[in-house]
């Protein structure tokens, strides 16, 4: 396709966002998101706001949002889209790196005692039309794990590469209805959600929250693909179970997805059981969109996230960046992946681009893999904190969590090296209990049991709730600290 949003220059009155749970959500159609996004791209126009500008959108689900960001991608300014539940300095910092010339907003009160914001009005126009170019279509910043959020640069053929990749790993077409209820400023709710129904020319149900209920009532009406992420879905599991009414939403979608954080092996078959189908699982990055997919045409893989995509190329590398040529399963590697959808680069910043991209365009993406033999890759966490040396052997502090998760005991499970004068690092596992805690003795024997001896925590700390950043991300350096403390 030439075009972007190719069904947006055709557009018809096919619903193609539709936003709330309640009986009567809000409707923008093809044709009105189409004319909406123009008026929107002329008044930018009348702001005096160039093609590669960028301007900022306070990014709550509001219909007036994605005309703000369609319109943007149409007339060529880059959008940076703000969490709305930003604090002040994060907020500050951003606003300040990305430098842009208007904040839009569907409420500008709501960013009231932040910044001045422009309200994003209801004005028709024949939209501008956008090809598939190498210029920056958005900003999107990281979560911060390792010290300030870094603005990824995503081009415009960074998306349809790999929208392109994912419809056909997913047999996406113009007939599927996504539903979700995930934030507009990352790459799952934004390009996949948004920007992937709009590629292929399908629709996007955005329930505003994520509400189990809502969300099968949703796919029981028309909804024929779920996006959500691990907790999402764990609550829908819990749902499902106590009452059979949710049962048939969840079956009748053909696909339910689930990105952002692993699966644990025992959400896989709760779901499987209560849809028949069980759940995709897929892997990217900010920085690279997704790299991997499990196949909408064969079965689930609990633990996998499937091969590369289409016109993605990946392999496993060693500490000094050395090709490891393993398919067992067992060796691990840091990902490495290269290909059309890799971002263009870290905003301001070129020495942080050039610590993870080299000259042959690989993207050093600081996850830890295993490879299977047929090419579907395991993650097992990031190669900062996940990657445990002990006794003389490699660990993956990723596959100790899942083995720890399949005790029915065990709500949430962090697994840590912390310094050892014998082992060099001993595996600690920090546990949230479900109900009364389990015997740690017998947490230990169960990897022992089910991965291998030099796998199984040499202690097990009970814990009432994991540390994590403003995304929910674990923050396990700050586990390690205070053991150290």
């Amino acid at each position: 396709m030439s075009l972007l949003f190719p069904r947006l220059a055709f557009a018809d009155d096919a619903p193609a966002y539709r936003y709330g749970a309640d009986a009567e959500p809000e409707v923008l159609t093809h044709r009105s998101l189409a004319r909406l996004a123009g008026g929107h791209a002329a008044r930018c126009r009348e702001l005096g706001l160039t093609p590669g500008t960028r301007v900022a959108v306070w990014a709550t689900p509001e219909p007036a949002t994605i005309v703000a960001l369609v319109g943007h991608a149409l007339a060529g300014l880059v959008s940076v889209p703000l969490n709305p539940k930003l604090g002040s300095k994060e907020l500050a910092h951003i606003l300040e790196d990305a430098a842009p010339k208007a904040v839009f907003a569907a409420d500008p009160s709501a960013f009231a005692d932040r910044a001045a914001a422009t309200r994003i009005e209801s004005t028709e126009a024949t939209p501008p039309e956008r090809s598939v170019d190498d210029e920056p279509l958005l900003v999107l910043y990281t979560s911060g794990t390792t010290g300030a959020p870094k603005g990824a640069v995503i081009t415009a053929r960074n998306v349809a590469a790999n929208l392109d990749g994912l419809a056909d790993r997913w047999g996406w077409t113009d007939g599927d209805v996504v539903v979700h209820a995930l934030p507009l400023f990352h790459v799952h709710g934004l390009v996949l959600g948004l920007f992937g129904s709009l590629r292929v020319g399908g629709a996007l149900h955005h329930l505003g929250r994520f509400d189990p209920e809502a969300a099968c009532h949703v796919l029981a009406a028309d909804g024929t693909m779920l996006f959500a992420v691990p907790t999402m879905l764990h609550r829908l599991a819990d749902a499902a179970e106590g009452d059979v009414t949710f049962l048939p939403g969840l079956r009748s979608a053909r696909l339910l997805v689930s990105g952002s954080a692993g699966l644990p092996v025992r959400e896989h078959r709760r779901l499987e059981k209560l849809s028949g189908r069980g759940v995709h699982e897929r892997y990217g990055l900010t920085e690279t969109l997704i790299n991997c997919g499990v196949s909408a045409f064969g079965d689930p893989q609990p633990g996998y996230v499937g091969p590369p995509l289409p016109g993605v190329e990946l392999k496993l590398v060693d500490d000094e960046r050395r090709t490891l040529d393993a398919h067992d399963d067992e060796t691990l590697g840091e990902v490495a992946v290269r290909g059309a959808s890799v971002f263009a680069g870290y905003l301001n910043r070129p020495e942080a681009t050039a610590a993870v991209r080299d000259d042959e365009g690989w993207f050093y993406t600081g996850d830890l893999a295993a490879r299977r033999a047929d090419g579907a890759i395991r993650i097992v966490g990031r190669r900062s904190v996940d990657l445990i040396k002990t006794g003389g052997y490699k660990v993956g502090a990723g596959e100790v969590e899942a083995c720890l998760l399949e005790d029915p005991a065990v709500a949430e499970v962090a697994v840590v090296g912390e310094p050892d004068d014998d082992l060099g690092q001993r595996i600690v596992a920090y546990v949230v209990c479900r109900g009364d805690a389990p015997d740690p003795d017998a947490l230990i024997q169960r990897v022992a049991d089910e991965l291998t001896p030099h796998k199984r925590p040499r202690a097990v700390v009970f814990v009432e709730a994991l540390p994590r950043n403003a995304m929910g991300k674990v923050q396990k350096k700050r586990l390690t600290k205070r053991s150290e403390g």
